[in-house]
């Protein structure tokens, strides 16, 4: 149920806005009739402000309602559209003008067209009415508005709790943040990947479309910011000095003041959401990732503790012995088996045979392929499921020469019991090393070749890192931080310029100079640019991103940079 401050799930307006003011009793008794501004019914009222005096607008800070008799405005028509065009200028709500005392019957016509043609909201009191009985009843409604606000604000922090303690996952957090603000919420990756989102009954294909350029356009200063030309609420997500993300929530310039901020500016209670709202998502980011370590120390076998460092390897030793698996003094190999992603498992849709039925039986039955391949190839090693699409293995052989021949005999087994092997399956192997210490790079490499390989048609009987290249290994790291803070270091500027002028992608042009070796001739011709109009724009390039060009090591690191951009951009 929706607390105080949240109605239908939605938070509640901080303030009342001029209609609502004008359905008041105090403010009805005085026959309100209105005169010019219907567009501007819907501002919020920040508070009531009586005046008798012209030059009023110095002492306003816009989102009043201004109360007055006119006795005090000035004769003439400049004046009157000058004092219009005062309190237009500093923001008010509206202006409410009681009959009778300097104005018989209705307010001069000047006034009424002026407040018209800015669309400020002009309303005359046909009876008098105590001014005191409004300003008591509008900022009674207001107290209680803020009121609701602070209520709001301890509902968000309410429910953001709950969803930290439920271990919410990502998509969850963001579904509440969005139904909390009534607004569409997005939360991106470093290279500004969607990652999640909810459009709040908005269209998804307008929100997203065109997401990379439109958001690198949104460069708001500080870890939470809006930008008022896009109308986004932007805050960092991260932990521990290690940012991955950015929540943005959409609230339009046209949604008028709040808080005594400039027109368009979110809420108060909005900042809060979104900024609790990724600290919730990057909380249960980090309790994932120790409950996963926890589930792997108390279930999985000694292969995965090796693997994610949640044992010490003395104990591993020591219960691997135990086993008949003994690792002291070995020359250790880790191996990876894994399922391509292009197999029928992974094909089909939840529910008809896709990966939710078929997947797991897949992977059990790999993982006794695997086991049998060891026998039968006569190797001792530790062998387990590592994830939902790979078996890993570490073998443990007598001596290093032994390496190359217990791969291929093991390698050889598997294929035996997998005959369609290079549709289905593949093996990877890390570099063997000498200390069960060291035994995780070996492991961790093997991984790392696999997932770079899985859409590697060669029929290898093991792939080894020099076969995956430096674009594979990209691929493999392609969600790590740090790799997209690296493409952004390199390539933000052009990105960021590209998004500005769609028409130019100054990207290809570099991409075609680097891919040519740096020879600006045959860059040219794969640019279909003419040369001088390529090296004009190559010098334009280099001034952007503040690099030469004919340095070799600016250059590779601008080519890694690239190829990195591609692995990130590929699913």
């Amino acid at each position: 149920m929706a607390g105080p401050g949240v109605t239908g799930g939605r938070l509640s307006p901080v303030f009342p806005t001029v209609r609502e003011v004008l359905a008041l009793d105090p403010v009805r008794r005085g026959a309100p009739r209105l005169v010019a501004g219907e567009t501007g019914l819907d501002r919020p009222v920040r508070w009531v402000h009586v005046t008798e005096v012209p030059d009023i607008a110095t002492l306003l800070g816009g989102g009043e309602l201004v109360l007055t008799t006119g006795i005090g405005l000035p004769a003439d028509d400049v004046g009157l559209r000058a004092f219009i065009g005062d309190l237009v200028a500093v923001g008010v709500s509206g202006l409410v003008v009681e009959l009778g005392r300097r104005y018989p019957t209705e307010v001069p016509r000047v006034m009424a067209v002026a407040a018209a043609r800015r669309g400020l909201p002009l309303v005359e009191l046909r009876r008098p009415t105590p001014f005191v009985r409004i300003t008591e009843a509008v900022h009674a409604l207001i107290v209680d508005a803020q009121l609701h606000e602070l209520r709001a604000a301890e509902e968000i922090h309410q429910r953001f709790t709950e969803l930290s303690v439920e271990g919410a996952g990502t998509a969850e957090v963001v579904r509440q943040a969005a139904a909390l603000a009534g607004c569409p919420v997005v939360l991106e990756n470093l290279s500004r990947q969607v990652l999640a989102y909810d459009p709040a009954g908005e269209n998804a294909e307008l929100l997203l479309d065109g997401w990379e350029q439109h958001s690198r356009r949104l460069r708001p200063a500080g870890r939470t910011a809006y930008d008022s030309d896009s109308g986004w609420l932007v805050t960092t997500v991260g932990a521990r000095g290690q940012d991955w993300g950015r929540l943005l929530l959409r609230w339009p310039a046209r949604a008028g003041l709040g808080d005594g901020r400039p027109v368009g500016a979110p809420p108060t209670r909005l900042t809060i959401l979104v900024e609790r709202a990724a600290s919730t998502l990057a909380l249960g980011r980090l309790i994932r990732r120790d409950a996963e370590g926890l589930e792997r120390q108390l279930h999985h076998t000694l292969l995965t503790a090796l693997l994610d460092h949640s044992r010490p390897v003395d104990e591993i030793a020591l219960r691997a012995r135990a086993l008949g698996v003994p690792l002291d003094r070995r020359h250790l190999v880790g191996v990876m088996v894994r399922l391509r992603r292009d197999t029928p498992a992974e094909s089909g849709a939840p529910g008809e045979g896709g990966p939710a039925e078929a997947g797991p039986a897949r992977l059990r039955d790999l993982a006794e392929a695997v086991g049998q391949a060891l026998r039968e190839a006569k190797l001792t090693g530790l062998t387990s499921p590592v994830d939902d699409q790979a078996v890993g293995v570490l073998l443990a052989l007598p001596e290093a020469a032994a390496e190359d021949r217990a791969l291929a005999a093991f390698a050889a087994a598997l294929r035996r019991r997998h005959p369609d092997q290079p549709a289905r399956v593949l093996v990877a192997a890390g570099s063997g090393v000498a200390s069960l210490r060291e035994v995780r790079r070996s492991l961790v490499e093997a991984r790392q070749v696999a997932e770079a390989a899985r859409r590697d048609s060669r029929d290898l009987p093991v792939f080894r890192l020099p076969h995956v290249g430096l674009a594979g290994l990209l691929h493999l790291l392609r969600d790590e931080p740090r790799l997209q803070t690296f493409v952004e270091r390199e390539l933000g500027a052009l990105l960021a310029h590209d998004a500005q002028h769609p028409r130019e992608q100054l990207l290809g042009t570099l991409r075609a100079y680097l891919e040519q070796g740096r020879n600006k001739s045959a860059g040219a011709v794969a640019a279909h640019l003419s040369r001088p109009a390529f090296y004009e724009r190559l010098a334009r390039i280099g001034r952007i991103l503040g690099v030469d060009l004919d340095s070799v090591e600016a250059c590779l690191s601008l080519h890694v940079a690239l190829l990195a951009l591609d692995a990130i951009r590929t699913p």
